[in-house]
């Protein structure tokens, strides 16, 4: 069989080609084109012509997974009409892979023309990983959930900035659990009634209880007792000049609004997940059977695998997220310590964490495994024994996708099930 491949080094603004036979020889002179339909079109007629003239049976083509700037490309040539008699193989490599082999082929300068050239020896090499399949619906699913994914991400660095504006503005109530939650409504409409530290201070306590009640919403067990730790923290705080109150004052509630703006594009963010879940129905009933999995856990899940039938078993799927560890052994020698290796898709490994971080507090079984490797673990342990949990899910949840079944609890130890004639 007649192989070919085709190395690209791709940029926001051009692709450098590199095309090698078999043998590792130039079936055509190295060129770049634009990063663009016309230039991918260009690819592609190049790569036909190539397989015309030297009976090409196969088609390899390897590119970095370099942000976005491949991702059209990518998937216009898998999706190419006349490319498909060629059974192309589209790989999208990790840099550090490159780099690494890059090093075995001697001492190689670092320009764009060598990465596209190690691409496709790199390709020639074998030991290739799977290639990445195209189904629009889940890149559909999967935009909106990575969406998702970056507007929280946003919605906690906005509120640890705030977090550190409050404790220069109000050290004391940083410093003392005066309210259940510093982002409360009662606890961010106190710089809306109040412009200064000082301002609360001279607030007679009935007033203060009633604004308490007022904004709480009678949430408060005893206002009264609440208002008065209000004001032991505001005698406990320091004080700042007038002028950076102001500005302070200013920061603050401009923070305020952009994580009340954040949190509403969340929630439109979530609705437009639930309707675009609705085309993967047997996927995410069988998820979502499972108690603690939620509709966004769900399709985060369903959007970062992309097809169960791309694993070929939960040990695979694990790899693929990152949730697998290390080893260390020479001779006699093998480590005590291993470290989980994080080369993986890191949405996905984020989703099976969110989802044993649920399947702790509602599944016994898993309940019970997360306390056992909690107390064996000497450092971290709550971060060590949720990721051994995960792990543990990825058989769960590759189960259940494989087999396209809904989560049946197993019958607690002692457990009688009565059968009815």
């Amino acid at each position: 069989m007649n192989k070919l491949y085709i190395g690209m080094d791709i940029s926001q603004c051009d692709v450098k080609v590199y095309i090698l036979n078999q043998e590792g020889n130039e079936v055509t002179n190295r060129f770049a084109v634009d990063n663009n339909p016309q230039g991918a079109e260009s690819i592609a007629s190049c790569i036909l012509d190539c397989c015309a003239k030297h009976n090409i049976d196969k088609v390899f083509v390897g590119l970095e997974s370099t942000s976005v700037y491949g991702w059209h490309l990518q998937f216009y040539l898998a999706d190419h009409l006349e490319l498909k008699s060629f059974d192309p193989t589209i790989i999208s490599f990790n840099a550090k892979i490159i780099d690494a082999f890059k090093k075995s082929l001697g001492n190689l300068p670092k320009n764009d023309w060598i990465d596209a050239f190690t691409i496709a020896e790199r390709l020639r090499f074998g030991r290739l990983p799977k290639s990445c399949p195209v189904d629009f619906r889940y890149l559909a699913l999967q935009r909106l959930t990575r969406h998702r994914f970056h507007i929280v991400d946003n919605i906690v660095r906005e509120k640890n900035y705030y977090l550190s504006n409050l404790f220069l503005k109000f050290s004391g109530l940083c410093q003392t659990k005066v309210f259940a939650s510093n982002f409360g409504a009662v606890a961010t409409e106190l710089f809306n009634e109040f412009f200064t530290l000082d301002d609360i201070a001279a607030c007679p306590l009935d007033e203060l209880v009633d604004f308490m009640v007022e904004h709480g919403k009678d949430h408060f067990k005893d206002p009264k007792a609440t208002a008065t730790e209000l004001k032991d923290a505001v005698r406990k705080s320091y004080r700042m000049t007038p002028c950076v109150d102001n500005s302070l004052n200013f920061v603050i509630k401009s923070c305020l609004d952009n994580i009340q703006a954040l949190e509403k594009q969340t929630k439109a963010a979530e609705k437009a997940i639930i309707k675009e879940i609705a085309g993967f129905k047997n996927q995410y009933l069988c998820l979502t059977s499972i108690k603690g999995i939620g509709p966004t856990i769900a399709a985060g899940l369903i959007s970062e695998i992309g097809g169960i039938t791309r694993f070929d078993n939960d040990s695979a799927l694990a790899k693929y997220s990152g949730l697998y560890w290390s080893e260390r052994q020479s001779a006699d020698f093998i480590a005590e310590d291993t470290y989980l290796k994080r080369t993986g898709n890191e949405y996905l490994r984020y989703y099976f964490i969110q989802a044993a971080d649920q399947l702790r507090k509602y599944l016994p079984e898993y309940s019970q495994y997360y306390s056992r490797k909690f107390k064996e673990a000497k450092t971290h342990k709550h971060k060590r024994a949720l990721v051994l949990t995960a792990r543990k899910a990825v058989r769960l949840i590759f189960a259940l996708l494989r087999e396209e079944k809904l989560y049946k609890p197993p019958a607690r130890k002692g457990e009688v099930k009565l059968t009815h004639k």
